[in-house]
């Protein structure tokens, strides 16, 4: 079970999401809400309704339907305001008097709301909270029930400020800059749609964590994945930084050597996730001229780690390694991916991925981390790179993971010339992986740059593509817009006299978060070709 979930039944999920995390992505190239992340999670899920949103600053309990009984009973009661709702918020302002309700009408005005006379009507109470533990320990905190009669955006957050009260971190109406918006959404309570019962749902609050540790713990499965990403540079509030969690180690990359506070952070994480040691990359644009040993990490403090290890993602063992350059042997940003083909299920409304014996080519497979994940789902696989040391590497995780090796294929070799060799075979795939490298070169076909060259690496591999197969494409090109990324596979289909039949597009996973500080950098698409 995904750890964020707090309740589950035949009609309902409910959630308690974390602050950051966006309900629904505004757009599909933002980043991915936790609609979506879960509609895309499981299949049970894929008929997932919404009907009620968190601001994405605001953390808290979130109901989705899974039935239309309960996405009419809900729509209705939420219309009806006989949905109850109570939040928490934490301010550094004076609250008077102890218990009121502020009555308004909200209008937007560009990124704000504000009360304004032709605006829509909204109705919050308030309560100041007294609790003499937390009097103690908040340092001048005041903490305040608030009870929205309506559900209008932002409307407890304009009502505390216009009423002198800014939550605190919500710069946005006037509030003290802080790690988070301190407003939680602690309790739902409604009449279950089959039952007629009375049903309260509770997300306990803790102000106290950290927000970015926070999320990670929502998306994570402990007992699956020991390998995610725990700061992404300006979208975590460190800009340039990046730190992962590989099993028992720490991987910390900037294109500086650390600060004093850095470091300070890494020692408070290893601690918090009791791990052995922890590693830092210097970023270099002239990783090309580094010798193996310049480009691979170095230990900071604690234990050094084996020449190999493993790590644990989605229940699937890998081999990772500090002592072999610039790559430890996974890019994490593709976790999602590779458990869309582990499970078979991509997203609603999208065929599901193989049947038993179906056929995959993995193109520029590295250490062929999605073949090990389809091979476990049925799939004969093919890898194709032109490292030998990384098919080798490749061999190794298959053989971790209880797979024979000698059950499928490993080629060695220049992937355009290959698609070449295997359209005149006559072979043909079931399913292609194409993530390339955003820049390579071979003696056979020269400079590979991927704005310039991914639509003709489409056209390349569409010929050893099955009527009906699924095509996986992915590129981090940072540069590169998505809007054009998207442009380049779909114009690569139409000369091939080729359909795209469905197309679902995903961006990094959650704990890669997007601000507009950190842009989204991945960009996938998973299309099915008549």
């Amino acid at each position: 079970m995904v750890p964020c979930v707090i309740f589950e039944d035949e009609h309902l999920l409910a959630v308690h999401k974390p602050a950051g995390w966006s309900t629904h992505a505004p757009s599909p190239f933002a980043g991915e809400g936790i609609y979506d992340w879960l509609r895309a999670r499981e299949p049970r899920w894929s008929s997932l309704a919404i009907l009620h949103r968190l601001d994405k600053e605001t953390s808290g309990v979130l109901v989705f339907g899974k039935t239309s009984l309960a996405n009419k009973s809900l729509t209705e009661q939420f219309t009806q305001h006989r949905v109850r709702k109570k939040y928490l918020l934490f301010t550094d302002r004076e609250v008077s008097p102890r218990e009121f309700t502020v009555k308004t009408c909200l209008r937007r005005l560009g990124d704000k709301y504000a009360s304004r006379p032709d605006g829509e009507t909204a109705e919050t109470k308030f309560t100041l909270v007294v609790d003499a533990k937390f009097a103690v320990e908040s340092a001048g905190l005041k903490m305040v029930s608030a009870e929205p009669l309506t559900g209008r955006t932002h409307q407890i957050r304009v009502h505390a400020a216009e009423s002198g009260f800014p939550i605190l971190g919500d710069t946005l109406y006037g509030g003290t800059a802080s790690l988070r918006v301190f407003l939680h959404a602690g309790e739902i309570a409604f009449t279950h749609p089959a039952t007629n019962e009375p049903v309260k749902l509770l997300a306990p609050v803790d102000f106290g964590r950290e927000p970015r540790l926070a999320l990670r713990t929502a998306v994570v499965e402990p007992g699956a994945t020991n390998a995610f990403r725990l700061i992404n540079g300006a979208s975590d509030g460190w800009p340039g930084w990046f730190v992962e969690r590989l099993g028992d180690f720490l991987l910390s990359q900037s294109e500086l050597p650390l600060n004093t506070r850095q470091s300070g952070e890494l020692l408070h994480l290893a601690k918090v996730y009791a791990l052995r040691g922890a590693y830092h990359k210097i970023l270099s644009r002239q990783i090309r001229r580094s010798s193996t040993a310049d480009a691979s990490p170095q230990l900071l403090f604690g234990e050094a780690a084996p020449e190999r290890f493993e790590i644990l993602e989605n229940g699937i063992r890998y081999e990772m390694s500090f002592n072999e350059g610039y790559s430890t042997g996974l890019f994490l940003d593709q976790r999602d991916n590779r458990r869309r083909l582990l499970t078979g299920h991509v997203a609603s409304h999208f065929p599901q991925l193989s049947t038993p014996d179906s056929q995959l080519l993995n193109c520029f497979a590295y250490t062929c981390g999605f073949s090990v994940c389809a091979a476990k789902a049925g799939m004969r696989t093919t890898s194709l790179d032109l490292s030998r040391k990384y098919l080798e590497w490749g061999r190794r995780n298959f053989t971790l993971n209880g797979l024979d090796p000698a059950a499928h294929d490993f080629i060695y070799g220049d992937t355009f010339d290959w698609l070449r060799r295997l359209a005149k075979k006559g072979r043909a795939f079931d399913a292609l992986v194409l993530d390339p490298p955003t820049f390579s070169q071979s003696k056979e076909n020269g400079v590979f740059r991927v704005e310039k060259n991914f639509g003709e690496l489409v056209a390349a591999a569409l010929p050893i593509l099955k009527p009906g197969g699924i095509l996986l494409a992915s590129t981090n090109a940072a540069d590169w817009p998505p809007g054009k990324f998207l442009a380049a596979v779909e114009s690569a289909v139409r000369p091939a006299k080729r359909k795209i039949l469905n197309q679902h597009y995903v961006p990094q996973p959650p704990d890669f978060p997007v601000s507009r500080a950190e842009p989204a950098y991945l960009k996938t698409v998973w299309l099915k070709v008549s």
